[in-house]
């Protein structure tokens, strides 16, 4: 079971996923360039403490987090 996290003003939400799953994935797929397309950035963990930044889906990945945009001034 794979996961996507999206952070916001109010903490997460979890969306679980079973990559084996098509239509579960192409739903993952489409959260994922939705997200990222509000401004949103896509990271993975790639070790401990160790995180990179996607571009584009990986249906691979087993946990995705989805941060923010920051906003300010």
């Amino acid at each position: 079971m794979a996961i996507q996290i999206v952070m916001d003003r109010t903490g997460d939400s979890r969306h679980f996923f079973n990559p084996d799953d098509a239509r579960e994935l192409a739903k993952a797929e489409r959260r994922f360039y939705e997200l990222t397309n509000a401004g949103f950035t896509a990271t993975v963990r790639t070790g401990p403490g160790q995180v990179s930044q996607m571009r584009s889906f990986d249906p691979n990945a087993e946990e995705t987090v989805f941060f923010p945009r920051l906003v300010g001034g």
